[in-house]
Order: C-alpha cells, then structure tokens, then sequence
C-alpha cells in the first residue's frame, strides 16, 4: 500500500523483486523438483560408467538427500501433501513391510536379505517424491524426457563401447548390465520416444527422435534377447494401437514395420540363432538351449520355494542360493513369491493394477489436452511392456516399473486438482451399503433411511 497525492491509501503494482517472491511462494518445490530431475539423470543414465571418477561419488544419495530436503523446506506451502498419496503408497509401502518380515525370518541368509530389502526400499521415498513434486503435466514430461533420453544416450554408449562384445553384456553396469534387462528397460522406454517424436514440434526434433528409436531398436536386437524381443511385439503392438489406429496415424505403422524389418535382417542375426536353439538343433547355439533348460529347472525350483515357504519366502534375492545354481528365476511373479511370499505377490499385482486402473480412468476422460492423451497411450504400452517382459525375467527390484506407476498416479492427481480449480464436478468416492439398507426402500419416494 501507498499514499497518493490526495492523500488516501493506493495499491502499489509490485516490482520485479516482489514479482520474483510471489513465484517462489506459489511454487515452493522447484529446488526440490531440479533434484529430482537430478537423481533421475543419475539412476537413468548412470554418469559414473561415462566420467572418470564420479563413480567414487554417491551421486544417487545426494541428489535423493538434496531433493528430499527441499520438499521439507517447502512443508505448508505445498499442492500436495503426504495425505494425499493414493492406494499406490500405501500397498508399495505394506510390500516393503512384509519382505523385511521376511527378511528377518529369512530360512536362507537373513542378513543378506534385510539388508538387500533396506536397499530396495529407497523405492518408496523415490515414489512419494515423484509423486509430490510432479505437480503438473509439464512437470511430468519433464522426468519422462529424462527417462528416455538417458536410455536412448546407454544404448548409444553400449552400441559404441561394445560393438566386440557379445549381447552387449556388461558393456554398461548397474541396471543394464544383463542383455535381458537392458532390452526391458529399452522396451520400457521406446513408446515415450514415439510419443515425444509424434507431439515434437519441428522437423529437426522428429528426426531426432526417430533416430532415436532406432538406436533404441539396434541394441535391443544386439542384446539377442528373446525375451526382450517378444516384450517389444506386444507392447509395440499396443503403443502403435493408440498412436496409429486410434490416434489415425496409420502411416506409423508402415514406418515401424519397415524400420523393425530393416533392422532385423541388418543386426538380428543373433537373435534368430538364440529362437532357433529352442529345439536344440542348432550346434552353435547350445549355450541358448542350455539357459532355456536352465531356466525350466530354476522355475520349478522356484516354485519348490513358494510350496516350502509360502507366507514369507526365501528374503529378497535369497533365491539364488537357495536354487544352488545361484542365478535367478526369470520370471518376476515367480521371483516375487520365492523371494517375498504369497502376500507379497498379491500386493505386487495389486500395486500394478492400479497403474492400470489410473490409466483406463484417463482414457475415458474427453477433455484432455491432445499430447496427454499420447502420453496416456505410451505409459499404457510401457504398462504392458513391463506386464509382459515380467514373464521372461527377473524384475522385481528394478525401479523403472515402479516409476510407471507413479506416472499414472500424479497425472490423475493432476487431472483431479484442475477439475477442481475450475469447478467441474468432481464424483464423490464410492460408499459400501450398510447392512441395515436391505430394510429400505431403494431409493424410491418414501424410501425408509437406515438408523446407524
């Protein structure tokens, strides 16, 4: 307030410092936002296998710390606050209970489990950060770009740095170290890139992106993994059904077929050798038949451990020493049951289902912005892409499906916050029948209410 020549009080316009302090109030979590976009560069491209050195640096740690206290120094002045995180939390956060049950109940190596399910559990925070903090659609988009750009720039190093090494095998650490769960994560990750490509606004940016894609396709056919390849058929086969037919964007799937046969006959070679051992004819593949027994064997050992310890399992990636091979089920249903027990399973798939319910109540919706509805379609075929491959190889403690979940949960948040800011009705949340509502009249005029 000021005063005017007259006088009486006057509004002043604010300046540009004032200006400066409304945005920071009205968006308190962009410091804790830029970490998080942070700790996603860092678990999705894995900088310390590029730089010399920073593979000495937590990097993962501190930018996980650094994001974390920013959204605890912006507590009360936050949209979103830790009572509004959906059934999602609450069920990935009951899982992590139960397998430190387990762990501590381990009948394997309890030490090894409780502390591989401390290291697993950093899921949770990661969850409710990306949760509180992507606030908006632009937000989201963001750590998707993130996400896909950082996989699209691993395959291009592994290409690069392995272009001697079989299935690519070790080239990159961490997450993609195995060929198998290099092409999941690719898989995970190419209907973003479609996405990001179709709402791209220039030529330069499209072509980028398909070239993109195309690097992405190159190492998924040099892993030669056949898992990795059925993955990309069927969640391929959904992404371009919401793109293509119902988007009407037919000719991405002549582009797409041409790409794929293109690529298949050039770099694909392997992987047709690895399908044709199946029947263990083919003398120069032995080492494929061999894991395709191999893994028979481990399922039905798997299986001998959720019959031997159905409640709490064996403790987090206690199934290797308990199989006595030391490898893997490759089947993460399989692995969930052995590792955490029956329960744990039922919340795993609970979990997922809500990603997939999220996902069909946005589909629904006929109001959304054009680009979100892509988006709804790539996180559908990324969904899809995790139910399947979870089929053919041992997933459970990757973050990437977990991340998925997240995505649907805060763009339903999302939604949910801009129909009541502009005042569309929002449906109350179902409410079970009281017992005493069978003496009642249905709803008719007259209509007897029941005492409670």
């Amino acid at each position: 307030m000021g005063i005017g020549e007259n006088g009486k009080a006057t509004t002043m316009e604010p300046g540009p410092e004032r200006r400066g302090a409304s945005f920071r109030v009205a968006d308190p979590t962009t410091k804790a936002f830029f970490w998080l976009s942070a700790f996603f560069v860092v678990y999705c491209a894995r900088p310390e296998d590029w730089v010399i050195g920073l593979a000495y640096i937590p990097l993962a740690k501190i930018t996980a710390v650094l994001a974390i206290w920013g959204l605890f120094s912006s507590i009360g002045s936050t949209k979103r606050t830790m009572k509004d995180l959906p059934k999602e939390a609450r069920l990935l956060l009951a899982m992590i209970v139960l397998l430190f049950v387990g762990g501590f109940l381990s009948p394997v190596w309890r030490g090894a489990a409780v502390s591989r399910t401390i290291d697993f559990s950093k899921i949770y925070i990661a969850w409710v950060l990306v949760f509180l903090l992507i606030t908006t659609f632009d937000r989201l988009r963001t750590i998707i770009l993130i996400q896909t750009c950082s996989v699209t720039a691993v395959c291009a190093m592994a290409l690069i740095k392995g272009r001697n090494t079989p299935r690519l095998e070790g080239v990159i650490n961490g997450i993609y170290s195995n060929p198998n769960d290099l092409a999941f994560g690719i898989v995970l990750s190419l209907p973003f890139a479609l996405a990001f490509m179709v709402t791209a606004k220039t030529g330069v940016k499209k072509v980028l992106w398909l070239a993109g894609m195309m690097i992405m396709l190159v190492a998924i056919f040099r892993t030669a993994s056949r898992a990795g390849f059925i993955d990309l058929v069927i969640a391929g086969s959904v992404t371009f059904y919401y793109f293509a037919i119902k988007g009407r964007r037919m000719y991405l799937l002549v582009a797409a077929a041409f790409l794929s046969l293109l690529i298949g006959v050039t770099v694909g070679g392997k992987l047709y050798d690895r399908f044709e051992a199946l029947s263990g004819d083919n003398a120069t593949e032995q080492s494929a038949y061999g894991s395709y027994e191999e893994r028979k064997y481990l399922m039905v050992r798997a299986l001998g451990a959720v019959a031997e310890y159905p409640l709490f399992g064996v403790g987090v990636q206690n199934f290797g020493a308990y199989s006595g091979v030391w490898k893997d089920v490759h089947m993460t249903y399989l692995q969930v049951s052995a590792e955490g027990g029956i329960p744990v399973l039922i919340i795993y798939l609970m979990f997922f289902r809500r990603g997939f319910q999220n996902l069909k109540l946005l589909r629904k919706r006929s109001d959304l912005d054009p680009d979100i509805v892509l988006f709804v379609g790539a996180l559908t075929g990324s969904l899809v892409g995790f139910g399947v491959g979870a089929l053919f190889a041992p997933e459970t403690y990757q973050y990437f499906p977990y991340f998925a979940v997240a995505f649907t949960a805060t763009l339903m948040q999302t939604t949910k916050e801009q129909d009541q800011g502009s005042g569309v009705a929002v449906p109350p949340p179902k409410r079970g029948r009281h017992f005493l509502e069978v003496y009642a009249d249905r709803g008719r005029t007259g209509a007897v209410t029941p005492v409670r």
